[in-house]
């Protein structure tokens, strides 16, 4: 976002919360300062917590291997 944009949006974040009580905003101050000092981000990054991720020790021609002998067909041709 460009500056002006940010400048906007947190004016209307800022008029959005002034009606806050006191505790309330000391506690807002704490979650966004918290936020700000927080240590890295876990190994596996954002992409990993938004769709998950597949853990496995087998290689990928062996999940190919288990995944078509897994396969069941049970087609039944009626006659017509």
């Amino acid at each position: 976002m460009k500056t002006n944009a940010n400048s906007l949006l947190l004016e209307s974040y800022f008029n959005l919360l002034r009606g806050l009580d006191r505790e309330n905003k000391i506690l807002l101050v704490a979650k966004l300062s918290n936020s700000i000092v927080e240590e890295q981000p876990d190994k596996n990054g954002v992409i990993d917590k938004l769709f998950g991720s597949f853990e496995s020790d087998k290689t990928a021609e062996e999940i190919i291997r288990d995944i078509k002998e897994s396969r069941t067909f049970n087609r039944n041709i009626e006659a017509l």
